[in-house]
């Protein structure tokens, strides 16, 4: 197989690959979706649940007060009745003195009791609301599980189709070579086969040495971009011409150096000719 059929079934696995990562990666994406939701049903009944505990507390409390109001109703009412037996002043002060603490202490305990009252009635209605919210989120995670199974099916049928057409396409393409494009693939966002540019790797815009850009052109094998580790490949430009250039073209540091000498001595000899074209426009 030649290099140029080798890089058409490359650049035609590179797409079933990204799209088989992309399918992959919603595959495993998907249960995230449902987690937000689950943890968000999880604390509702969690609040419940502590607010339920709050409400029964404030009920028990409640009905602990009505018994010591029901005592302080009954020791006021047993102090009234004994007025009617006392002899001696001394009794009266005595029995005086404990139907007021009965009265202060009746008078506490039922304002006590209509605070906590309060408290329970609205715990009570938050209960209610909180249980209409815990169904309605779990009728709605119930349908969106649904939904995502569905969801999940559709992309393994994706799955299995990209895979056989992996299949079919892998066959000539050396296995090495296929498993770096996949990691290659997997690292630079879904793009392992890029062309050059002149001595432009278009996946990482890096300048690459003029041999290697020609070794690229003729298609002396697998070529590996050495910045961004991309597979490359030529493309002849549009008007037919190419801005390749070989080692000879390059050159090197030192010929920037002796160009730029050269170029200092030209612009003197110019300075001196335009001197002497002076001259003899003067004369």
């Amino acid at each position: 197989m030649v290099m140029t059929e080798v890089l058409d079934k490359l650049k035609e696995l590179q797409d079933i690959l990204a799209e088989k990562n992309v399918v992959e990666a919603k595959i495993k994406e998907s249960p995230s979706v449902l987690s937000s939701q689950e943890e968000l049903l999880a604390r509702m009944k969690r609040e419940y649940i502590e607010k339920d505990n709050r409400c029964q507390k404030c009920k028990q409390d409640i009905t602990h007060l009505q018994a010591e109001l029901f005592e302080a109703e009954s020791a006021r009412e047993r102090a009234e009745k004994a007025m009617d037996t006392i002899t001696t002043q001394r009794e009266y002060e005595a029995l005086d003195k404990e139907i007021k603490d009965a009265q202060e202490k009746e008078q506490t305990v039922r304002k006590e009791i209509q605070k906590l009252d309060r408290q329970y009635q609205g715990l009570d209605e938050e209960l209610k609301g909180d249980e209409e919210q815990i169904k309605s989120q779990e009728s709605e995670l119930e349908q969106r599980k649904a939904s995502l199974e569905e969801e999940i099916a559709k992309y393994n049928e994706e799955l299995e189709e990209l895979k056989k057409a992996e299949e079919n396409v892998s066959p000539g393409i050396d296995p090495e070579t296929k498993f770096k494009l996949e990691r290659i693939i997997k690292s630079k966002q879904g793009v392992g086969v890029v062309a050059i540019n002149g001595n432009v790797c278009t996946g990482c815009h890096m300048i690459l040495p003029a041999q290697f850009a020609n070794d690229v052109r003729t298609g002396e094998g697998i070529q590996y971009c050495p910045y961004c580790s991309r597979i490359l490949y030529y493309v002849e430009s549009a008007d037919g011409e190419n801005s390749f250039f070989d080692n000879e073209d390059a050159g090197s540091l030192a010929d920037l150096d002796d160009f730029s000498d050269d170029e200092e001595i030209d612009d003197e000899m110019d300075d001196e000719i335009d001197g002497e074209k002076m001259s003899d426009y003067e004369d």
